[in-house]
């Protein structure tokens, strides 16, 4: 049930989000004196409508999106829709820099409830805890969570606590440490995050070393004997490289061990400066993702023939839904706004490339027209007036054809084989 309610959620967000876009439009194009005639959430037939002055408001049957008529978006529509007292109220006789301002309202919609969301979560939902990001690049305090029974001299990363008869026993337990101790020197030198401690270690030669840690607040030191074994010491993730270090056998304390909680809240006012950052960093990651799409588009084809799907490709609002219904199972209310935020700042910027038929096409041609009109003027030559629309229908089309492709790639591979919340 909370996985149901988590997926219509989040489905209700979407819509939301799409309806508040279209809005923006259409606001901005009333206060600049041009007729709107018609704003509807929803697709296909009419459920019901209402007339309030000029404008049409209804829903229809299918949710999937909203939709603005903004009279004479084009010339064509113009001569063939707009009545001759309302044509110098239609969109393309306005100023280029109204229509440009009518264009981008709906992705500076998306910005704004981006940004809300966001500071919404760090206020008083919870974001991820920044100490996280210092526990997981191992900048914390040297906490033992466990030390071993034994050392693997030969090491083996399917079973890396299975031990043979011939490993040695762990260093660290024969010389009396415990989990929760925190070590800060070894062999005096200092190691304040676990990271000083492992690097240390690692290059201290093996043998009897003096050990400086701290135990119910108090400082001890004790001798241990670091024992020789292979450990991965470079490389990737997925092809690591082996070296023969110097090992104390013991574990990192968890992030829980330690106390640090995994969200944290602001309130409302720290949270505006959380809210921007996260706004920062989201729009960063965002341009790296973008870069990388045709090489992610090659796992999600094999995705559907059940290979293993890598979690950072593409996914569609069905996966982003499914993500929103694991968040709601999981009680996971901070991944569920932060997700519907990115989907927002996602969503914004996607409209506005310079393409058409999205909201950036349209600025492109509006200031084309505009600077086609100036020159030809310097030049003493005729206006040579609006660009026809009709001659770039093929451009349109390939664009549709391409995003449409992608759009289904990456539902049928969340449908198949969606990414999932660990």
């Amino acid at each position: 049930m909370a996985y149901a309610i988590g997926v219509i959620l989040f489905a209700l967000g979407i819509l939301v989000s799409v309806a508040l876009h279209e809005a923006g439009h259409m606001f901005s194009a009333r206060a600049f004196g041009m007729k709107v005639s018609r704003y509807f959430i929803g697709f296909g037939p009419t459920l019901f409508s209402f007339r309030r002055g000029e404008v049409e408001y209804g829903l229809k049957a299918i949710p999937a999106g909203a939709f603005v008529k903004i009279d004479g978006m084009t010339p064509l529509e113009e001569a063939e829709e707009v009545k001759p007292e309302d044509r110098h109220r239609v969109f393309w006789r306005k100023p280029v820099w109204q229509r440009t301002i009518v264009l981008v309202a709906g992705s500076v919609t998306h910005f704004v409830l981006a940004f809300v969301i966001f500071w919404v979560a760090a206020a008083f939902v919870g974001v991820p805890n920044p100490k996280l990001a210092d526990y997981q690049s191992l900048k914390v305090p040297a906490q033992i969570g466990q030390t071993a029974a034994c050392v693997q001299v030969k090491y083996d990363a399917a079973n890396p606590e299975k031990c043979t008869p011939a490993d040695p026993k762990g260093p660290a337990k024969a010389a009396g440490l415990k989990a929760g101790d925190t070590i800060t020197k070894i062999g005096g030198t200092p190691t304040p995050t676990y990271e000083d401690l492992v690097r240390t270690t690692q290059h201290t030669k093996a043998g009897p070393v003096p050990v400086t840690y701290i135990r119910d607040g108090r400082s001890h030191t004790t001798t241990v004997t670091l024992v020789t074994a292979q450990r991965p010491t470079g490389g990737t993730t997925e092809h690591p490289t082996y070296s023969d270090v110097s090992v104390l056998g013991i574990t990192l304390a968890t992030s829980q061990q330690m106390g640090i909680p995994t969200t944290v809240s602001y309130g409302p006012v720290e949270g505006v400066a959380q809210a921007g950052q996260l706004y920062a960093q989201t729009a960063v990651g965002m341009g790296h993702a973008v870069v990388r799409i045709p090489e992610k588009i090659p796992n999600l084809v094999t995705a559907l023939a059940g290979e293993k799907r890598s979690a950072d490709t593409p996914i569609s609002v069905v996966g982003a839904s499914r993500l929103g219904g694991q968040a709601g199972e999981l009680h996971a209310w901070w991944f569920f706004l932060l997700l519907l935020a990115q989907l927002n700042l996602f969503i914004g910027v996607f409209n506005l490339l310079p393409l058409l038929p999205l909201d950036g096409g349209h600025v492109v041609i509006a200031w084309f027209e505009k600077l086609r009109s100036w020159w030809a003027s310097r030049r003493g030559r005729a206006d040579p007036g609006r660009v026809d629309y009709l001659k770039l229908m093929p451009i349109t089309y390939a664009v549709v054809i391409v995003f449409g492709g992608l759009s289904v790639l990456t539902v049928a591979a969340d449908i198949i084989n969606p990414v999932t919340l660990n």
